[in-house]
């Protein structure tokens, strides 16, 4: 099933992150984060795929409101992750399907998304679900402490 993340999925969600993403986190800002994106004024969204039988958290797509001077608003994938475990077994287009569905229902122009160059089967798995890669950049970052 798939439904808005809930401060409840923190534990897991922190977990998905690290595992499939590589990403590490605490606890209390993945909740502090999932309690501010799920605001009635927040631009962002999360879903998470949860197993019926068990309750785990086995995938989640998080994504924003894109607006610019030069183009309509879209919406911006910020994260797809899916256990490696339940890799293969179709949550990550189920999860996308979630967020199209969305766009489709707030009339957002188009679905972005930036993937790392070294995630190759990424790349091929959003090529699957329609996607194409558009642009070559490179990430820019000034950490401000």
């Amino acid at each position: 099933m798939i439904r808005t993340v809930q401060v409840k999925d923190a534990p897991q969600i922190r977990d998905l992150c690290h595992q499939a993403l590589g990403y590490d986190s605490t606890l209390e800002k993945v909740a502090a984060q999932i309690d501010k994106f799920n605001s009635p004024d927040s631009d962002h969204f999360c879903f998470v795929y949860e197993e019926d039988q068990t309750g785990h958290i086995l995938g989640y797509v998080e994504a924003e409101v894109y607006e610019s001077l030069y183009s309509d608003a879209g919406l911006n994938v910020l994260g797809l992750a899916v256990f490696p475990s339940a890799q293969g077994r179709g949550i990550g287009r189920q999860l996308m399907e979630r967020v199209e569905d969305l766009a489709k229902s707030k009339h957002y122009a188009f679905i972005r998304l930036n993937s790392a160059s070294h995630r190759k089967e990424a790349h091929v798995f959003y090529e699957r679900i329609g996607y194409e890669g558009n642009k070559t950049q490179k990430r820019f970052l000034k950490i401000m402490n």
